[in-house]
């Protein structure tokens, strides 16, 4: 079990394309959400992941990873996922000393980009990078298990978020 402390933000520009260090291909379903966790699988670079999250409290909340053997995952993730699944490409972006997971989302997410940031303590200072844009990180409708109930596609206000 580790705490995840993590911030998100929308993106302003794309200028982060320049410091990507790597990219994956991200899949993943939502086996339970509600008040107090949501359980997800995931299958990314040839892995299956079963991560259980409790639900946040501000930028806090306790996370419990396992891997999964990649074949069970993907069944998971095809005929188990409640609602759509989500797909994204993650890419990590160096910036300072700090590297951003960038989340740029497909399908029924497309046009959604977002920037994370994992931290190690709530009250940790790091540099605002210049293409970072509004912070989102309370909104829950910018969750990846709120995007599989409610995807992007259908938000009206959806272009009002696009970079």
């Amino acid at each position: 079990m580790k705490l995840e402390i993590e911030r998100k933000f929308l993106i302003r520009s794309d200028a982060w394309r320049r410091n990507v260090l790597r990219k994956d291909l991200l899949r993943q379903g939502y086996l339970a959400v509600d008040q107090q966790k949501v359980i997800r699988v995931r299958v990314a670079s040839g892995r299956g992941i079963l991560t259980i999250k409790q639900a946040s409290t501000g930028i806090v909340r306790r996370e419990f990873e396992y891997d999964i053997p990649v074949e069970e995952a993907s069944l998971m993730v095809d005929e188990m996922s409640r609602g759509f699944v989500v797909e994204k490409i993650r890419h990590r972006v160096g910036h300072g000393d700090r590297v951003w997971e960038i989340d740029e989302f497909l399908k029924e997410n497309s046009g959604l980009v977002v920037a994370e940031i994992e931290l190690e303590g709530e009250e940790q200072v790091f540099e605002f990078p210049l293409w970072l844009g509004r912070e989102v990180t309370t909104d829950h409708r910018f969750s990846n298990a709120a995007l599989s109930c409610r995807p992007f596609s259908l938000w009206p206000d959806r272009d009002a978020f696009i970079g």
